[in-house]
């Protein structure tokens, strides 16, 4: 028992974890308020210039069945504006600070840091091809 809780407490306390329930707890909050957005100005916005702001209403029947499409209208519209308001408020700005910001800085070439398995590794192998060729010892390259 006691493992299975030292177990949770360390899932728990991984830096992941709360990552994650900080990023879900701020994506609620910014769902909310582009959702307010949506609702309160451009739905308005649509509904002064189209002429319906509300296709709740419209729906039809089959056999005592009543399909409400006019929900789905509404729900669809809502989806657009909300997509349309992310993209030209959230995602066109972002790319372009990125834009900017990759313009001002040149990627500065660097020497590759090498492990130091992988540097004997070099060295064992410039030995054995110097061992082949009969040259004797060769200097390497890389600092020990």
């Amino acid at each position: 028992m006691r493992d299975l809780l030292t177990g949770f407490k360390q899932f728990i306390l991984r830096g992941n974890i709360i990552d994650l329930a900080v990023a879900v707890v701020v994506g609620t909050a910014f769902t909310a308020l582009v959702t307010s957005l949506v609702k309160n100005i451009f739905t308005p916005l649509i509904a002064a210039i189209g002429g319906q702001p509300d296709f709740a209403a419209l729906h039809f029947k089959i056999h005592h069945s009543v399909f409400t499409y006019g929900a789905f209208i509404n729900d669809l519209i809502s989806f657009l504006v909300i997509a349309a308001v992310i993209y030209f408020l959230v995602v066109t700005p972002l790319a372009k600070l990125a834009d900017r910001r990759a313009r001002g800085q040149v990627p500065v070439e660097q020497e590759p840091v090498l492990s130091d398995e992988a540097r004997l590794l070099i060295e064992i192998r410039d030995l054995l091809a110097a061992r082949e060729t009969g040259a004797g010892p060769v200097a390497t390259t890389l600092n020990p």
